[in-house]
């Protein structure tokens, strides 16, 4: 995908996670008040009748599968991919929630993506092997849906960059110049679910797409 209508995606996710609009119809008429037909007024939880809210820091540990960053290993034309073998992403965050719906922080990734290429000639013996070395720092986004006393949805949006390490080797182990730079764009927008075990512990799980497509790991409230 173009990096310039990606990026404009993810802006316009991380817009939509911050930002909260209330729509009220009606007005006052006679000393009360009417609805347009067909619509149905807002019935809102009053406000005392809500627990305070502390702002806290979430403190994540996770695991992502599988790692993304196989699709920055290059092609060639003339061999054929092997089989990928990866580790990771190992993934952390540290987020504030200043709010009820929302919190802002810094997500960190890193993983390890290898895979062999073969000549069409000789399947046998690899011709080269390539490795990619990942870490990335993004800037995360957390909008959260509270769903029970013990469960809360919520929507991720990540992007920062990446810092690669690469290393490709012939069949004599000897060093070949990388092929093509990765892409230092990174990103990750996801739909999840955090279950509390205790007041300030508990688990969490992911689905999205960016560095991972299934997430989930422990969570901690400080």
């Amino acid at each position: 995908m173009n990096k310039k209508y990606l990026l404009l995606v993810l802006t316009t996710i991380a817009l939509y996670s911050t930002s909260s609009a209330q729509v009220f119809i009606g007005g006052r008429l006679g000393g009360g008040y009417y609805r347009r037909p067909g619509h149905q007024r807002r019935v809102q939880r009053p406000q005392q009748d809500l627990p305070k809210f502390q702002p806290a820091v979430y403190v994540t540990v996770g695991y992502g599968f599988p790692n993304l960053d196989n699709q920055q290993l290059p092609v060639y034309y003339n061999y054929y991919n092997g089989t990928v073998s990866q580790k990771g992403p190992v993934t952390g965050s540290v987020d504030y929630r200043f709010n009820r719906s929302m919190s802002i922080g810094l997500m960190v990734t890193h993983g390890t993506v290898n895979m062999p290429y073969y000549d069409y000639n000789d399947p046998s013996t690899p011709v080269m092997r390539g490795s990619l070395n990942n870490w990335s720092y993004m800037l995360n986004f957390v909008r959260y849906m509270p769903a029970s006393k013990n469960v809360t949805a919520y929507l991720r949006t990540a992007i920062g960059i990446n810092s690669w390490v690469q290393d490709f080797t012939d069949a004599s182990g000897n060093k070949i110049n990388p092929p093509a730079v990765p892409s230092d764009l990174a990103y990750q927008v996801a739909l999840g679910a955090r279950f509390y075990l205790s007041k300030n512990a508990g688990l969490f799980v992911e689905a999205g797409y960016g560095k991972y497509i299934l997430h989930g790991g422990v969570s901690f409230k400080f």
